[in-house]
C-alpha cells in the first residue's frame, strides 16, 4: 500500500479538503501512474454534491488523468516504467459480456467501474480519482499519451474529448455534413474542434454571442444566440447533427426543430431533471433523439491518436490543488475558458 496525498470531498456540502489516501499494491496486471495533471469535469460537482445519487465519503474525485508510468505488475505488456500515459472515466469492466468484447466497456452490461465512487473488483475498495498524487489501474484501461500532445493540457482530453469524439465518429460527421454544437463550455468547445477536424460544418448554438470568435476560431463556420428566437426561425430544418453538451433543462422540442428529415440530436451533457421531449417535435421528420457515454479504450486511444495527428487540445487553465473549491464556482459561473487543470505537483 502508498499514502498518497489527495483532495477529497467529506461531504455533499462541505468543501473538498487535503487529506491522503492508500493506493493499493501493483498487482500482476496493474500499473502504478505518478500523476502530472488533473483535469475538473463538471461530472466531478455534480458528483461531490450529490446531484446524481448518494456516494460515500470522503471521496476523491477527477476522471481526467496523465502521468508517468511508476511500476508495472509482472504480467504487464502494454506499459513500461517512463511512459506517459493517461486514464479516463474507467479503470475496469467484466471484460466478458458482449460490449466489452466489442470494445465497447463504457457500455458494460455489468457495469463498468467508475475512477471513483465505484466498487473496485481488485480489492472492494471504493475507487478514488485524479486529484491526487498517484493511481493504480489495470495495464487493460491505461491510455497511451502521445508524446506531441502538451501534457498541461492533454488531461481533460480523457473525459471531454472522448466524450465529444464517440458521437462524432458514431453518427459518422465529416464531409458534407452539417452538424451543430449546443453550448460552448469545457465539452462544447472540444466537440467543435474535432467535428472540424473531421471535416463537417459545424454552428455553435451557444446562449449569447459572447463566445462568437471563441467558436470560428475553433473551426466553427457559424454561431448563433439561442436566446434570440429568430435563431429557432431561421435555424429549423438546418442540421444532420446535433450534440447537445449543456448539462441544464433546455426545450427539447425548439432543438429538434433544428433538424433535417432523418437527423439526430444526441445528448452528452447530463442534467439532474428530467427533459420533456414532444412526440411532434420527432415524428414529421423522422427525427431521432439518443444520448452517448463516454467511448471505449480502443475508442479513447483513436481519439488520442487523432488529436496528436490534428493537433487538437483543449483550451486550459492551469491551478493548484488549492484553487479546486474556487474553480468549481467558477465551473457553476461559467467562468472559465474551457476546463481547469490541476498540477498535481501541487499536492505535495
Amino acid at each position: 500500500m502508498r499514502t498518497v496525498n489527495a483532495y477529497a470531498a467529506p461531504s455533499a456540502t462541505e468543501p473538498l479538503v487535503k487529506t491522503t489516501i492508500e493506493r493499493r499494491d501493483v498487482g500482476p496486471d496493474d500499473v502504478e501512474i505518478d500523476i502530472a495533471y488533473a483535469g475538473i469535469c463538471h461530472s466531478d460537482i455534480h458528483t461531490v454534491r450529490g446531484e446524481w445519487g448518494d456516494i460515500q465519503y470522503p471521496q476523491v474525485v477527477g476522471h481526467e488523468i496523465v502521468g508517468h508510468v511508476r511500476a508495472v505488475g509482472e504480467n504487464v505488456t502494454k506499459h513500461q516504467v517512463g511512459d506517459l500515459v493517461g486514464v479516463g472515466c474507467m479503470v475496469n469492466s467484466c471484460g466478458e459480456c458482449e460490449q466489452c468484447l466489442a470494445g465497447q466497456e463504457q457500455y458494460c452490461l455489468k457495469g463498468n467501474t467508475g475512477t471513483y465512487t465505484s466498487v473496485d473488483p481488485a480489492d472492494g475498495t471504493i475507487t478514488q480519482g485524479g486529484y491526487s498524487q498517484a493511481v493504480v489501474v489495470d495495464q487493460d484501461f491505461v491510455l497511451r499519451v502521445p508524446e506531441s500532445l502538451d501534457i498541461e493540457k492533454v488531461a481533460p482530453l480523457l473525459c471531454a474529448g472522448i466524450t465529444l469524439y464517440s458521437p462524432l465518429h458514431h453518427w459518422k460527421a465529416g464531409p458534407g455534413m452539417s452538424v451543430a454544437i449546443v453550448g460552448l463550455g469545457g465539452l462544447g468547445h472540444m466537440g467543435v474542434k474535432i467535428a472540424a477536424a473531421l471535416g463537417a460544418e459545424v454552428t455553435v448554438l451557444s446562449q449569447t454571442t459572447a463566445k462568437q470568435e471563441d467558436s470560428l476560431k475553433f473551426g466553427a463556420k457559424a454561431h448563433y444566440a439561442t436566446k434570440d428566437p429568430e435563431t429557432f426561425e431561421k435555424l429549423k430544418g438546418s442540421f444532420d447533427l446535433i450534440i447537445n453538451t449543456v448539462s441544464a433543462k433546455v426545450d427539447m422540442g425548439a432543438y429538434l426543430g433544428l433538424l433535417k428529415v432523418d437527423g439526430t440530436l444526441v445528448n452528452v451533457g447530463a442534467p439532474s431533471e428530467p427533459l420533456e421531449v414532444p412526440a411532434f417535435a420527432l415524428l414529421p421528420g423522422r427525427r431521432s433523439w439518443a444520448g452517448s457515454s463516454i467511448g471505449g479504450i480502443k475508442e479513447t486511444q483513436e481519439m488520442l491518436d487523432f488529436c496528436a495527428e490534428h493537433g487538437i487540445l483543449p483550451e486550459t487553465e492551469l491551478i493548484s490543488a488549492e484553487q479546486i473549491n474556487e474553480a468549481y464556482e467558477r465551473v457553476l459561473s461559467s467562468d472559465v475558458r474551457y476546463r481547469f487543470v490541476i498540477d498535481a505537483a501541487t499536492l505535495a
